[in-house]
């Protein structure tokens, strides 16, 4: 789940004001793509970061609330006339809500190629585990499965 920070636009509204600069414009960073998928007892986050400067990658989780961020910076402006301005640079952040079911003491994040992964494991106890029920006076066992996430 995306969770939306109404401050983080608050401060792109002011800093366009005070700047000068209108908000979203070329050079300000609007939104870090990701794609997040399940693989067996983990999820798999992916987000695109291209030329972030990789000593600015942060990866948090605190209450429930993982945070990704980076910083790509450009070039000094000195004595620079820009003929095309379409990169962004700034800081990228990204924050979802992980639910109860996760190990977040277990997260772990790498960064190649312009590319962030963050593996995310299932808690012990949210992972699928079978039940064997014994029905006493009978021979056979039934298997129940459950599944809590």
């Amino acid at each position: 789940m995306l969770r939306f920070d109404p401050f983080a636009e608050f401060d792109n509204v002011a800093r366009g004001l005070l700047t000068g600069q209108q908000t979203g414009s070329a050079r300000a960073p609007r939104f870090m793509p990701m794609d997040l998928y399940q693989v067996d007892d983990h999820y798999v986050l992916t987000a695109d970061l291209p030329g972030a400067d990789p000593g600015s990658i942060d990866v948090s989780v605190d209450s429930g609330v993982l945070t990704l961020s980076a910083q790509r910076t450009t070039p000094a402006d000195d004595g620079v006339r820009w003929l095309a301005s379409e990169r962004f640079s700034g800081i990228y952040r990204r924050q979802l809500t992980l639910g109860d079911g996760i190990d977040a003491a277990a997260i772990t994040a790498g960064y190649d190629n312009g590319v962030l992964t963050v593996t995310i494991p299932l808690a012990e106890r949210a992972k699928r585990r079978r039940i064997e029920i014994a029905h006493h006076g009978e021979e056979q066992q039934l298997t129940v499965e459950s599944s809590s996430g």
